[in-house]
């Protein structure tokens, strides 16, 4: 049973950083882009980051170009949300996501929702103005 589990959220104030991770069991990821995703109340779930398979290619939605950054470790088949600067808009949950088909052949990386087949349960990310 695949499961992704997300930590590293918090409430900080604006200007400040956390670190976001998300462990894989039941199946090792290395081969699969990832991504992140989040959602604030009363809003769609949105893209914010994602990764291909090597590691060589990320892909930032505008609103945080910049000032995120997405990696993964897939020794450990985990992946990294690093978030400075952070704005209140930000306040989100935030999830990470892969997708259920090997990637390492396209070299494909999915940044819509709909691409992606596993989801975290999501962590609360809350930046204080």
């Amino acid at each position: 049973q695949v499961q992704l589990v997300e930590s590293g959220g918090g409430l900080v104030q604006a200007g400040g950083s956390l670190r976001l991770s998300c462990a894989a069991s039941g199946r090792t990821f290395s081969r699969y882009y990832m991504g992140w995703f989040r959602q604030a109340p009363g809003k769609e779930r949105e893209f914010v980051a994602a990764i291909s398979w090597s590691g060589r290619s990320t892909y930032y939605a505008d609103s945080v170009k910049g000032r995120f950054t997405i990696s993964r470790d897939n020794a450990k088949n985990t992946r990294y949300l690093q978030m400075n600067s952070l704005k209140p808009e930000d306040s989100a949950v935030y999830y990470c996501a892969a997708p259920a088909r090997d990637s390492s052949f396209s070299g494909r990386v999915g940044v819509h929702p709909n691409e992606y087949d596993y989801w975290g349960q999501g962590t609360q990310v809350t930046v204080s103005s």
